[in-house]
């Protein structure tokens, strides 16, 4: 399986919880699909306190795992939006 680019993409999307709507990353997204993994490399800023759990409603809506052979987030259906 190829590896993701090198180079991150330009467009930055926000990630929030979509319980609480507490803001959890901005993240270098590639392409016009919905948001299925977040690769630890693309996070530009990051405001959650332990991985994968909101610091708002302590919710898990991730699994950390490798994609690729990259070191990823697989988001949960329905536990995260984006803007």
């Amino acid at each position: 399986m190829a590896k993701p680019n090198k180079k991150a993409p330009t467009s930055t999307v926000n990630i929030y919880c979509a319980k609480c709507r507490t803001q959890l990353y901005k993240y270098k997204k590639g392409g016009k699909g919905a948001l299925v993994k977040c690769f630890k490399e693309r996070i530009s800023e990051d405001y959650t306190t332990t991985p994968c759990h909101c610091p708002g409603c302590d919710s898990m809506f991730a699994r950390d795992t490798l994609v690729r052979g990259t070191p990823a987030f697989k988001m949960i259906g329905g536990k995260v939006m984006m803007k």
